[in-house]
C-alpha cells in the first residue's frame, strides 16, 4: 500500500473544505457564490468558509428577524432586495449578535444558542463589508450601506505571555518531569524528547500550531538550521533555528528514529503514542498541561508561545519589520497593534539614555 505524502493529506483536507464551503453556498443568496467565486484568487478557504457561516447568520436575521424581509428566505434574495438593505438594518444585525439563536448548518433540527463581543461583531461586519464591497464594485448594487456603519469598539487585551523566568522553569519541568501527577510521569519517559523539542521549536521560532502539525523531518536542513514551512495563504518559507533548539531537535530525532510510524505518517516529525502524526488539539493539550504548573493563572495556548517568541524577538532586535516577517504578518500595523506595550517600555528607557549634563 503506497503511503500518503503531506502534499497528499493538504489536498484531502483543501477538497473536504470546498465540499463544506459549497454546501454552505446552497443556503445563501445566489450573489454569495459569485461573491465567493471573484475572492477565491486573492483568499484562502478558510477565509472564504468564515465569511460563509457571517454571512449565513446575516441572511438568516434579515429574513426572520426583520418584517420587510420575513416572506423571503435567504435563498430567494435577488437583487432588488439587496437594495433595500440599509445601514440601520446592519446596525440592528449587530445589536442582534450579542445574543441569539439559530439552526446548525449541518442539522437544521439542532438549534444552538451564540453570543458574541464586540470582537466577533466587528469580524462579522467586515465579512459584510468585503461582500457589499464586491457587488458595489461588479455594478451589482448601486450602494454599499455597511460604509455607513461604525465599526464596533474592541478594547485590546494586555498580550499574554510567558517571562523569561517562566521559560525556563517551564523547559527545566520538561525535562525533569517534577510536579507531574503519577499517571504522567508514567508517560513522561516515552514523551519527554519530544515535548521538550515541541515547547523549544514553538517557542524558538514562533510558528503557529497549524504550521507546527504540518512538518516533516524532510522540511529540516541542520548545516543552515533551518526548515520549511507552508504559511496561511500557502506560500512556504524558510525559518531559522538556534543552536540550542538544533541541539534539542536532534536529540529528539535521535530517539524518533528509532520509532515505527503509522503508514502514512512516516515523515511526521512529532509523533504521538500511537505513532502517529500529531494534530492541533494533541499539541495545545500538551502545551497546556505543562504551562499550568509553572504559571496556573495564565491560561497559555500555542498561540500565547508564538507571543512570548514575537515579544522577546522585539525586545532583542527593536525592529518591528523583521518580527513581522518572522511571524508572517502580512500587514505589519497587526505586529505594531499587538506589540505598542513593549514599543511604550523601549521608549521609556530610551528617555533615560540622553544626559544633559556630566554626572
Amino acid at each position: 500500500m503506497e503511503s500518503k505524502t503531506k502534499s497528499d493529506y493538504n489536498k484531502d483536507f483543501e477538497n473536504k473544505l470546498q465540499l463544506k464551503l459549497r454546501k454552505l453556498v446552497k443556503e445563501l443568496p445566489y450573489h454569495c457564490e459569485l461573491f465567493f467565486r471573484g475572492i477565491e484568487p486573492t483568499t484562502s478557504i478558510k477565509t472564504r468558509i468564515a465569511y460563509a457561516f457571517d454571512l449565513r447568520i446575516f441572511f438568516y436575521f434579515l429574513t426572520n428577524e426583520v418584517s420587510e424581509f420575513q416572506s423571503y428566505s435567504p435563498i430567494d434574495i435577488t437583487t432588488d432586495i439587496l437594495e433595500l438593505i440599509t445601514p440601520l438594518h446592519i446596525e440592528r444585525f449587530l445589536e442582534y449578535l450579542s445574543i441569539y439563536s439559530m439552526p446548525h448548518y449541518e442539522d437544521p433540527s439542532k438549534i444552538i444558542p451564540y453570543s458574541n463581543s464586540n470582537k466577533g461583531k466587528a469580524r462579522k461586519l467586515s465579512s459584510l463589508r468585503s461582500f457589499f464591497k464586491y457587488l458595489f464594485k461588479k455594478g451589482i448594487i448601486k450602494s454599499n450601506p455597511t460604509l455607513l456603519v461604525d465599526m464596533p469598539k474592541i478594547n485590546e487585551k494586555p498580550i499574554t505571555k510567558l517571562e523569561v523566568d517562566e521559560v525556563v522553569k517551564l523547559l527545566d519541568l520538561i525535562e525533569n518531569g517534577d510536579n507531574l501527577s503519577k499517571t504522567e510521569k508514567r508517560y513522561h519517559k516515552y514523551t519527554k524528547n519530544r515535548d521538550l523539542a515541541l515547547l523549544t521549536l514553538l517557542l524558538g521560532t514562533g510558528i503557529r500550531v497549524s504550521e507546527c502539525v504540518g512538518l516533516n523531518i524532510s522540511d529540516f536542513d541542520f548545516s543552515i538550521n533551518g526548515f520549511k514551512i507552508t504559511r496561511k495563504g500557502g506560500n512556504q518559507v524558510i525559518l531559522y533555528f538556534s543552536n540550542e533548539v538544533a541541539e534539542i531537535l536532534q536529540k529528539y530525532l535521535d530517539e524518533r528514529a528509532t520509532l515505527n510510524p503509522k503508514v502514512g505518517h512516516e515523515d511526521a516529525l512529532f509523533l504521538s503514542l500511537q505513532n502517529k502524526r500529531l494534530g492541533v488539539s494533541s499539541i495545545q493539550k500538551i502545551v497546556k498541561k505543562y504551562t499550568q504548573r509553572v504559571t496556573p493563572l495564565k491560561n497559555i495556548s500555542p498561540h500565547k508561545l508564538r507571543s512570548t517568541y514575537g515579544t522577546n524577538l522585539y525586545r532583542e532586535t527593536g525592529d518591528i519589520y523583521i518580527v513581522a516577517d518572522v511571524l508572517g504578518h502580512k500587514d505589519v500595523n497587526t505586529t505594531k497593534k499587538h506589540y505598542a506595550a513593549i514599543d511604550d517600555e523601549q521608549r521609556r528607557k530610551a528617555a533615560q539614555v540622553v544626559k544633559l549634563r556630566e554626572e
